[in-house]
């Protein structure tokens, strides 16, 4: 089991962890992990490992068996030995694009409140799959909206309910082809607003700004049709 340090925190850079196994393929696993792993459309973070003189570049992050998180090198060569602590330096430039641009798409499924069928996220961009059969009269009006939205100044935060809680209000899920994982009884929501003035709450792993002041003026970029009833809608950071 890897301790997730990034949902602990996800404005940490540097965080210290102890290896305590090292895969065949020559991956890494600590027992806490500030690099977040690939999942849920959001690349895994890239980074480094220091240990005394040495130090080793990550360049991604995957799930692994149960709750572990391997750290992928970019060469497997060097690597530090089990039971060995280590310092996590993430690439924080990176990884803070990546979160500015979730929260966005987030707020994206509000202006387009139609079904998700997938998603994706890079530093500079990313995209939302929509059960779209149409598309959109009025691109800039959407785009308007975005940024409005995002120009309220949200505040961002997690909370967390059971799994009965979620099945009892499944209109909370507006991802199709990813369902929220299951297995620990409780599942982590990511609420955009306060109270009343809640602009958007749903399941959601991944990492996320701290207000929506921080993702910036956003465009929105091609949609292009992807079968007869998706839509793909791209979103860039400005």
């Amino acid at each position: 089991m890897t301790e997730l340090l990034f949902r602990k925190d996800a404005y940490a850079r540097e965080a210290f962890g102890k290896v305590t196994a090292i895969t065949e393929e020559g991956g890494i696993i600590l027992d806490g992990s500030l690099f977040y792993p690939t999942s849920g459309g959001q690349p895994g973070d890239s980074g480094t490992l220091h240990w005394g003189t040495r130090e080793i570049a990550i360049a991604t992050a995957v799930k692994g068996e149960g709750d572990a998180i391997i750290l992928i090198p970019a060469e497997p060569a060097g690597l530090p030995p089990v039971g060995q602590e280590v310092k996590q330096i993430i690439n924080w430039d990176r990884r803070y694009r990546h979160m500015r641009v979730h929260t966005a798409l987030h707020l994206l499924s509000v202006v387009i409140p139609l079904p998700v069928s997938g998603g994706s996220i890079a530093p500079e961009k990313g995209r939302l799959d929509f059960d779209m059969p149409e598309a959109p009269e009025d691109k800039g009006a959407l785009e308007d909206d975005l940024n409005r939205l995002i120009a309220c100044n949200m505040d961002v935060s997690e909370e967390w309910i059971t799994e009965e809680e979620l099945d009892a209000q499944p209109d909370l899920v507006k991802t199709m082809s990813v369902q929220p994982p299951r297995g620990s009884g409780k599942i982590r929501l990511i609420r955009i607003g306060v109270g009343s003035e809640t602009a958007d709450l749903q399941p959601c792993g991944g990492t996320h700004v701290a207000n929506t002041s921080e993702i910036g003026t956003v465009r929105l970029g091609k949609i292009e049709k992807k079968g007869r009833q998706n839509r793909r809608v791209y979103l860039h950071l400005e």
